[in-house]
């Protein structure tokens, strides 16, 4: 019988953390080991119980996940690394894979995609959600500009929400927007909601690469 991978989950979502320690636990597969919340608590948990793979989210309120992959994938032995986060531009990705993540999930995949990816990176595969993928080779395949639809007058962006999903763009999680415009995180949603809206999104990665194709940030 296939020991169980050995897993840790580095998530500052208490809720998020909780729900991969329920989805690790039910899996006869999966030897949940931990879960951190910042830099300094997941070094301090994987030197004490060297995982085989560590699910990791990129926007920690210490740092940038990335740096976690780089440094755990020159250890020895090596931690295998799966991206799980809400980020899915281009900058991202790239910063993640270039820092040595084996895998990238978004955190809209279903439980039934985390727990097959986490045996396809312990195995050396390379599991990518399909939007990732899609970043990954516009990289190398030329693509035509997809075409947009002007907004209407009514549907035209406010200077409040531009600035906005500029920080999106950038990284910025709700709260970290919210304190950067002295708001509440309600109204940041709010108005994160509204701009899906007008720009007829669903996600972050649409919001930003529609307002890149008009335009409205760089």
């Amino acid at each position: 019988m296939t020991d169980p991978i050995s897993i840790v989950v580095v998530e500052d979502d208490t809720g998020l953390r909780e729900d991969f320690e329920r989805m690790a636990r039910a899996q006869p597969s999966l030897r949940w080991l931990g879960g951190a919340g910042s830099l300094a608590e997941a070094r301090a948990l994987v030197a004490r119980e060297r995982p085989a793979v560590a699910v990791i989210d990129l926007g920690l309120p210490d740092g940038d996940g990335s740096e976690l992959i780089a440094e755990w994938s020159q250890s020895d032995p090596p931690v295998a690394a799966l991206v799980a986060t809400m980020f899915g531009d281009e900058a991202h990705v790239i910063r993640a894979i270039e820092a040595g993540a084996r895998g990238y999930l978004l955190k809209d995949s279903v439980p039934e995609e985390f727990v097959r990816a986490i045996g396809l990176v312990h195995e050396g595969g390379a599991p990518l959600s399909p939007q990732i993928a899609k970043h990954l080779l516009a990289r190398f395949v030329p693509a035509a500009a997809p075409a947009t639809t002007p907004l209407r007058e009514s549907d035209t962006l406010t200077s409040r929400e531009t600035h906005i999903l500029s920080l999106i763009a950038r990284g910025f999680t709700v709260s970290e927007t919210a304190e950067q415009l002295f708001i509440s995180s309600h109204t940041a949603a709010t108005h994160i909601k509204n701009i899906y809206g007008k720009l007829a999104v669903r996600n972050r990665m649409e919001a930003v690469n529609q307002a890149r194709l008009r335009g409205l940030i760089r």
